[in-house]
């Protein structure tokens, strides 16, 4: 199943948020993910590469780490999220070429991705998806991000 594919019954899909930090960007990489069963149950995912990268990478790894797990545990439809706008596009769209170091790990992703019976990857604004980088931060020994504050725009 490719990336823009329907999650399947949404009562049976489990949902996963994804996130990777690279301190200093590229450098050193961490990974969160929060997995959600479809009865609630929630599991989370944080860890340290020993791998230098980029945070697109950190966030692709993050979102394949997740994908193994779930296949492990037999999931066959699984709704992901992330943040990172190159990924969710280079996952959806077979035609873009991917960042060329990165070809490998997209492969990767795509085939686990057509491993589920329904899969999909949805971006989602930064702000939806705090706990996940709070993850991957703390992986590399950093705290969470401060909130956003209301008012303040970034040009």
């Amino acid at each position: 199943m490719s990336a823009s594919d329907s999650g399947g019954p949404a009562g049976s899909a489990w949902t996963v948020y994804c996130d990777g930090s690279a301190m200093p960007n590229p450098g050193r990489m961490g990974i969160g993910a929060v997995i959600t069963a479809p009865d609630g149950t929630r599991h989370t995912l944080s860890q340290a590469t020993h791998a230098i990268g980029c945070n697109n990478e950190a966030e692709l790894r993050a979102l394949t780490l997740a994908l193994q797990d779930l296949r492990a545990r037999g999931v066959t439809a699984v709704r992901a999220y992330s943040d990172n706008s190159i990924l969710v596009e280079q996952l959806g769209a077979a035609e873009t070429k991917p960042i060329a170091r990165m070809a490998e790990l997209f492969d990767d992703a795509r085939a686990l991705l057509g491993s589920f019976e329904h899969a999909q990857v949805r971006w989602i604004p930064r702000h939806r998806n705090g706990e996940a980088d709070a993850l991957a931060r703390a992986a590399l020994g950093f705290a969470p991000k401060p909130p956003a504050r209301p008012g303040k725009k970034r040009r």
